[in-house]
């Protein structure tokens, strides 16, 4: 998610909240800043493979808020740096592996801070060699991408190549053409995507494959009105989504439902008044922070994407996202 203005927003009727149901927008910044200062509890070492993710993700719900110096830039950058590679990729912490998505949320962070020139000054390698990393990820006989050398394939690290590279401004490292054949390759009969070809669609997958062709320039291979039928039916009762049929709803799908529905256009098909209202019984009002469901803990990851949705859909108080 790179924080710029992007099309598709509609608005969330708000006036009608009642006091509780608003946005605790200052309490949200504090759990953020206090996310790092938990070092003596056994759960921030148990998801030290989430770190650099964890920064992204914090990050980026501070500018939604409007906080983006709640973070100290400096240190922010120093850690980055510290889970570099000398191949160029990023590992979710210092000494853990190098893998595309953590190289994905390095890139990103470096961007939303204007720090990407530091790769350059300070990196174990410069911007190319990250590019570099990331290139040679690429399956150049069928286009997709696998996380690291051990070959897992996944549309999401397709998508994040693409995203990464285009910050770089390093698309031309990678043949986008077979990446797109790829994606193209994943579209199912109900207009969704899945994690390969043959796979069920999924919400998730849905986000990465379309994000992959927004970023390509090919929404044109999109059967839109069959997907935005097929995303819209995951609205549930309570104004939540789901990933897929049948299962329950969850904040973080506040995202990847509605910037899907926001690249093609159809964003209007869902009740954006009803998923605000939603999201915003997710949150722990008292100590901030955004839950997966009413009543559940409160997780970084699910308020990033609690505020993201939030922003899609025009909510006021907070900073407009681009929805890839």
């Amino acid at each position: 998610m790179s924080l710029v203005s992007g099309p598709g927003r509609a608005k969330a009727a708000v006036s009608s909240l009642p006091d509780e149901l608003q946005l605790v927008a200052k309490k949200h910044v504090h759990y953020i800043q206090s996310l790092d200062k938990r070092k003596d509890e056994l759960e921030y070492w148990l998801t030290e493979h989430l770190r650099l993710n964890g920064v992204y993700w914090g990050l980026t719900a501070l500018h939604l808020l409007g906080h983006p110096d709640a973070l100290p830039r400096n240190e922010t950058i120093d850690f980055v740096l510290s889970c570099q590679h000398a191949n160029g990729g990023f590992g979710a912490a210092p000494g853990h592996d190098a893998h595309m998505l953590y190289t994905v949320s390095a890139v990103q962070i470096l961007a939303i801070v204007d720090g990407l020139d530091e790769l350059d000054r300070r990196g174990k390698t410069g911007q190319d060699g990250v590019g570099q990393y990331i290139a040679q990820l690429q399956n150049r006989d069928d286009g997709s991408f696998t996380g690291d050398e051990w070959g897992e394939t996944d549309t999401r690290f397709l998508f994040g190549a693409l995203n990464a590279l285009s910050l770089l401004h390093l698309l031309s490292l990678v043949d986008v053409s077979k990446a797109v054949e790829y994606v193209r390759a994943c579209a199912n009969f109900d207009g969704g995507y899945g994690i390969s070809p043959g796979a069920e669609s999924h919400s998730g997958q849905i986000y990465v494959c379309v994000g992959a062709l927004t970023i390509a320039r090919r929404l044109d291979l999109v059967d839109k009105d069959r997907l935005a039928g097929w995303l819209s039916e995951r609205q549930l009762d309570s104004g939540g989504l789901n990933g897929r049929p049948e299962k329950l709803e969850d904040v973080c799908y506040s995202w990847w439902v509605v910037s899907s529905l926001a690249m093609i256009g159809k964003l209007h098909w869902i009740d954006s008044n009803k998923l605000s209202q939603y999201i915003l019984r997710c949150q722990d009002a008292d100590m901030g922070g955004i839950a997966d469901r009413p009543g559940d803990a409160v997780d970084v990851f699910h308020t990033v994407f609690g505020l993201a949705g939030l922003s899609l859909i025009g909510f006021p108080g907070l900073e407009q996202i681009d929805p890839t």
